[in-house]
């Protein structure tokens, strides 16, 4: 029987949204908006911006559940889910992501500016729509080029603050668009079964388990180069330099462990700390914004 059989229906609700992932992104989108100024953002401006940026992100998660709803009750890890179980219906989900994302826009729009609205909006509309409903299904790239939609939230962040897309702001995003394929695709092994299952064409499904563990280790030696940039971008300072080769190391060593020993325990290790990584990176620029020293 599901988990989510007996839940209230509002947590019902709740796991439409994805909220770990909804977490993350926001975590992300405040980062952005603490560096954009050199003093604390208007705390108003703040709120206002996260909720209509966690509002779309939770819209596009609950769209990304009623697409997937076939494929998602023939896959272990998603067969729980509220559609899959019938704890709520296709309409109840469809009603409940058009009521956020709208609510969403008018929020950007009045309170925050229309540049991060228009984003906001195309950002859903990629993940939703372009990935979910075509790329996904698509090419084996999909998580590359779907991760120009996940990559947003902190250069949404930054823009919901300042009204404008920065350089540096398009740096933020760069680091999580480049994290995003060896992230996933550790979990697209250990997943490998099902993914074939529903005819999903993962790149482990496509290429094979072995080809995809090759092409992690060569997006963890770019993401190694990309988050270096910061520091010599001069956006940040020996804080984050020493924070982001420590955590690179680490993940390097991790994907150079699962070349080795090829079993799925192992690709999940790595696709755990991935998520350790990001946030540990993230939380580092933040910490070298405010404690900031240079040679």
């Amino acid at each position: 029987m599901s988990k989510f059989t007996h839940l209230p229906r509002w947590k019902n609700y709740l796991t439409l949204c994805k909220p770990n992932v909804v977490a993350e992104m926001l975590f992300t989108a405040v980062v952005g908006m603490l560096l954009a100024m050199p003093t604390l953002p208007p705390i108003d401006l703040m709120i206002y911006g996260l909720i209509g940026i966690g509002f779309a992100s939770a819209s596009a998660a609950a769209i990304n559940h009623f697409i997937d709803r076939n494929a998602d009750a023939k896959m272990r890890r998603t067969e729980n889910r509220p559609l899959p179980q019938g704890t709520l219906t296709s309409a109840n989900v469809l009603v409940f992501a058009t009521i956020l994302g709208v609510s969403a826009m008018i929020l950007l729009i009045t309170k925050v500016n229309m540049l991060t609205a228009i984003l906001t909006f195309l950002s859903l509309f990629g993940y939703a729509f372009i990935y979910t409903c075509y790329l996904k299904r698509a090419t084996p790239q999909n998580i590359v080029i779907g991760g120009l939609f996940g990559s947003t939230p902190p250069l949404l962040g930054w823009c919901a603050m300042t009204g404008e897309v920065h350089p540096y702001a398009l740096l933020l995003a760069l680091i999580i668009f480049v994290w995003t394929p060896p992230h996933f695709w550790a979990l697209a092994i250990a997943r490998q079964e099902e993914y074939a299952k529903v005819d999903i064409p993962m790149l482990p499904v496509t290429h094979g388990a072995d080809y995809t563990r090759l092409q992690i280790l060569l997006y963890t030696i770019l993401l190694t180069i990309v988050t270096v940039l910061p520091y010599i971008t001069g956006m940040s300072g020996l804080i984050y330099m020493g924070s982001t080769l420590l955590l690179n190391i680490v993940f390097l060593y991790l994907v150079i462990v699962m070349m080795r020993v090829k079993d799925n325990k192992t690709a999940m290790r790595t696709f755990w700390y991935s998520i350790v990584y990001i946030t540990l990176l993230f939380a580092a620029l933040l910490l070298d914004h405010y404690m900031r020293f240079t040679l």
